[in-house]
């Protein structure tokens, strides 16, 4: 998951008092905080160390990642002027740091490399709320009141968020993660209306690559089904839906990803064992189960645990392959 080595000293160390989007601006430094979980665990795969918001940035958007509290937006966006903010994002000449990052991972690193970005409908939470929320209740209304507006705006961060993974995946990343955070919060037939010909369209607009696209969201287990035929090979799953009935609602032709709960690891290792285990018994034996946590890395996470979970999921017997 995003984030994994965020729990690390080395991490600390190395970011030192850098704000997330600094770093992400040094090639160098983003590579660094990238493989280190890697080095540290031996998993399968890295994730690119960067933020959701980036595009937004880099096109001239006003976002700062506030540390303890996430995107802060200095001007939220309102109505049907708003569109006019976002221009569409050019990644050679945008966020060519982006770029060289992957390139420098993908000769560095001996696994393979994870891109992501934002999903439309979080992106488009940020800008309509101005931060985090609770009840969304800004993002709800303008969908309502101005569906017109709203999918417009969806459309346009779909485009963004299309041009950053493509960039990314021609210089090298072996997968695309879309996440989106925020998807939970609807309705099925809000998102199914609203959210879903956005995400789509990122996903879709990646098929033509040949790489898995992962499509991942929180408290989104009403929505897996619509999510997997969003164009997903790979569903993310949060822990608060088990991965039996995830199976279930996208289909065989569809893996699934997940679900340890991250505040499981900030247990004593006899339970955090119990959990790992459960998570490897709802995914069965069918092919298909990419382990994983159901959210981000917890800051104050004991390395330590995280090491001995990714040993026994390395020693559990695989799953046979598919026929």
């Amino acid at each position: 998951m995003r984030q994994a080595g965020r729990s690390l000293p080395e991490y600390r160390r190395a970011r030192r008092n850098e704000s997330i989007l600094d770093a992400v601006r040094v090639p160098a430094l983003a590579a660094e905080l990238t493989m280190q979980p890697v080095r540290r665990y031996g998993v399968d795969a890295a994730i690119l160390f960067s933020d959701i918001v980036v595009p937004l940035v880099a096109i001239g958007v006003d976002i700062d990642v506030v540390a303890g509290r996430g995107p802060v937006v200095e001007a939220p966006f309102r109505g049907p002027d708003d569109l006019a903010r976002l221009r569409p994002l050019e990644p050679d000449s945008d966020t060519p740091y982006v770029i060289e990052t992957v390139e420098i991972l993908v000769k560095e690193l001996s696994v393979p490399l994870i891109g992501f970005a934002g999903a439309p409908f979080t992106l488009a939470s940020y800008l309509i709320e101005g931060g985090p929320s609770r009840s969304f209740s800004k993002v709800k209304k303008l969908m309502l009141e101005e569906p017109g507006t709203f999918d417009r705006l969806l459309d346009r961060l779909a485009d963004l968020s299309l041009a950053s993974l493509r960039s990314q995946v021609r210089s090298g990343a072996a997968a695309a993660q879309l996440f989106d955070s925020w998807a939970g919060i609807l309705s099925p037939h809000h998102y199914e209306r609203h959210v879903l010909p956005a995400s789509a369209k990122v996903l879709s607009g990646l098929a033509d690559l040949g790489v898995p696209r992962i499509h991942f969201g929180v408290g989104s287990g009403e929505l897996l089904g619509m999510m997997a035929a969003a164009g997903a090979d790979v569903v993310g799953v949060d822990w608060r839906t088990s991965l039996a009935d995830a199976r279930e609602r996208v289909g065989p032709a569809v893996a699934v990803q997940g679900n340890l709960d991250p505040a499981a690891c900030l247990a004593p290792w006899t339970a955090v064992q119990a959990e790992v285990s459960r998570v490897l018994d709802d995914a069965g034996h069918l092919p298909g189960h990419v382990f994983n946590l159901g959210h981000g890395v917890l800051p104050e996470t004991d390395p330590g645990i995280l090491a001995e979970v990714v040993r026994m999921v390395h020693e559990a017997p695989p799953a046979p392959p598919r026929p």
